[in-house]
């Protein structure tokens, strides 16, 4: 009679096999983790810098509306008048 073959695995080999799926497992979730942390935090630099720009824009607006009504107090002729006695032409 032939012999008959073992068929699946042992238990050992089993063994070994879910503890190494375990541990990729657990690897993929923690690189997940920092992944999804680098990111979170890169969102937040990302959101910092534009509120630093808003703020910018909004501060560069301010002083070009200021500079406008300047220059046209400097078109009428007290302007004109004030620009002249600052240089004691008047």
């Amino acid at each position: 009679m032939p012999e008959e073959k073992k068929s699946g695995i042992s238990q050992e080999k089993a063994r070994r096999i879910a503890v190494g799926a375990t541990v990729a497992g657990v690897l993929l979730v923690i690189f997940f983790v920092v992944v999804l942390s680098v990111q979170f935090w890169q969102i937040g630099v990302k959101n910092k810098r534009n509120a630093e720009y808003d703020a910018q824009i909004e501060k560069l607006e301010e002083m070009l509306d200021k500079e406008q009504n300047d220059l046209d107090f400097y078109r009428t002729t007290e302007g004109l008048e004030y620009l002249a006695s600052q240089q004691h032409w008047k």
